[in-house]
């Protein structure tokens, strides 16, 4: 995971990513924990109510084009981001475990098209099964 994310920084920092990183599911919480992240501190533990708690609830991917729209559910680590995409993660046994998550300060920055594309790389990594390969929602 730590490779994941120093790799996707490096390559997507330029194109306008403020911040990425993998949550995961607390046992017997109803939050997730901060794991792997670029390039600074983010909110942990969060709560299931914002975009990464809907990822892992609704196990699927999501591309939020202006977090505003989010109101009170919006967890805003950096008040200066504005764009958001999510990507749950499966294991073996078919259990979603967490999310990566992407945030940007611009909005739309993400795309559907994006939130399948980081499903594939998380594959092919071995970070996720190809359940993670399935519907995007955009808001």
């Amino acid at each position: 995971m730590r490779r994941f994310v120093d790799a996707a920084w490096e390559a997507l920092s330029p194109q306008g990513i403020s911040w990425i990183g993998f949550y995961f599911k607390d046992d017997g919480a109803e939050t997730m924990t901060l794991g792997r992240r670029r390039d600074k501190p983010a909110c942990s533990p969060i709560g299931l109510h914002g975009v990464c708690g809907r990822g892992w609830r609704e196990q699927r991917s999501i591309v939020v084009r202006d977090v505003r729209v989010l109101g009170p559910d919006y967890v805003a680590c950096d008040p200066r981001d504005q764009s958001e995409v999510v990507v749950p993660l499966f294991d073996s046994a078919g259990r979603c475990t967490g999310v990566l998550d992407a945030d940007s300060f611009d909005v739309g920055a993400f795309t559907e098209h994006d939130a399948k594309e980081l499903a594939r790389l998380l594959v092919a990594c071995g970070l996720t099964t190809e359940r993670s390969l399935g519907a995007v929602v955009t808001i």
